[in-house]
């Protein structure tokens, strides 16, 4: 009788491990992208390279969660960005430089999470827009991703909110911390956003600030090195609101953005103009970007997108005027393998002696007032 009680405990046992291992999961994740780029006004030149992540950025990571129980669940990821072409670490050579977090997540109110994180504008903006998505990617991306819709800038020290979805409306915000004693501002960052869906029609918004973005008397603030940031100035202001409307195999939307510099010294993008750093004399300087754009599946497998973005600025003394267009087509040869080709075109007026040139982000600046990149490859999810 002893014995059956043993076994009969011990297979209870057994049974009580295997039901909480079932609560749990983490799963490993990422995206491989690859292709032959051209482009046109390189340094006088034009240019024909195997390229890594032209279109989205090369990652691999992990994501798990485990069930507390009483709809609490423990969550967290870990992603790692990486140049496919030579192996080297992406995001300033980090080993999860893309997003690194962990937090609680609930099913009646939301999720709190704190580490390296995306901010709201991201979160709810960005998936309206071509730029930095599946069917535009970074050559999509306004100029020097000004208004950060392609990921460019990522939150340190961030603890962010975001809701449950109520009845198709969602919000959240994200405060990312200076770390520095008695220096509360100092390169901190917050931002906040929205959006809702109903049906076919999803509309959006969302504002991020920086403040000492790419400051070099802080190195562990949210935003702290100028090659973590796209511009270095005492205060960021981006925000923008979009809206879309699916009909059958169509979608079209509009997307407009703003982003306001303060204190601004220099645009740290390595696709910037002037070796990568131009001075902005007047300290101040402003991106207006408004884009259209649309996609369409004319087939399951085979589809069709398009933008064209116009961006209003004023840097440099001089007000220059972006035109951009960028088309793709993308055929999935199953759920997880595309192919695809996308071109983009931008010209540039009213630069004055600003030293602006046309440059489609991805690639090396154009050396005159116009740029075209071309490229074909495959795109791999895991």
């Amino acid at each position: 009788m002893k014995k059956i009680a043993l076994s009969s405990l011990s297979l209870a046992l057994l049974g009580a491990a295997g039901v909480a291992h079932a609560q749990s999961s983490v799963t490993l994740y990422g995206l491989i992208d690859t292709g032959l780029t051209y482009s046109s006004n390189s340094t006088g030149h034009s240019n024909f390279q195997q390229a890594s992540g032209i279109l989205n950025g090369n990652r691999f990571g992990l994501r798990g969660s485990e069930d507390l129980g009483n709809g609490l669940k423990a969550v967290f990821v870990l992603e790692n960005g990486f140049n496919l072409s030579n192996g080297k670490l992406g995001q300033n050579s980090r080993m999860f430089g893309r997003q690194a977090f962990v937090g609680l997540s609930s099913n009646q109110f939301g999720t709190v999470t704190m580490g390296r994180q995306y901010d709201s504008l991201v979160d709810n903006v960005a998936p309206l827009s071509l730029n930095g998505t599946q069917n535009g990617g970074t050559l999509a991306s306004h100029p020097y991703d000004n208004d950060n819709l392609n990921n460019s800038v990522r939150i340190n020290n961030a603890v962010k909110f975001q809701s449950v979805n109520y009845d198709g409306f969602k919000f959240g915000a994200l405060y990312g911390f200076s770390n520095a004693a008695g220096s509360f501002a100092d390169s901190r960052a917050y931002s906040l956003g929205a959006s809702y869906q109903f049906g076919g029609l999803k509309v959006a918004a969302g504002y991020l600030q920086l403040n000492g973005a790419g400051s070099t008397t802080n190195t562990s603030g949210a935003v702290a090195t100028s090659s973590d940031s796209t511009f270095t100035a005492a205060r960021q202001r981006s925000y923008g609101a979009g809206i879309n409307y699916a009909f059958g195999a169509a979608n079209v939307g509009l997307v407009v953005t703003q982003t306001q510099l303060n204190g601004a010294s220099s645009i740290n993008s390595s696709n910037a103009s002037v070796g990568g750093a131009l001075a902005i004399n007047s300290g101040s300087a402003r991106f207006t970007n408004y884009e259209v754009n649309g996609h369409y599946a004319m087939t399951p497998a085979w589809t069709l997108s398009g933008a064209y973005t116009f961006t209003d600025a004023s840097l440099n003394g001089a007000s220059p005027k972006y035109h951009q267009v960028t088309l793709q087509s993308d055929y999935a040869l199953s759920k997880r393998t595309d192919v695809y080709a996308e071109a983009a075109y931008q010209h540039v007026t009213g630069t004055g002696n600003s030293g602006v040139t046309a440059e489609i982000v991805g690639v090396s600046a154009s050396s005159t007032d116009s740029q075209i990149v071309g490229t074909v490859g495959i795109r791999h999810r895991f």
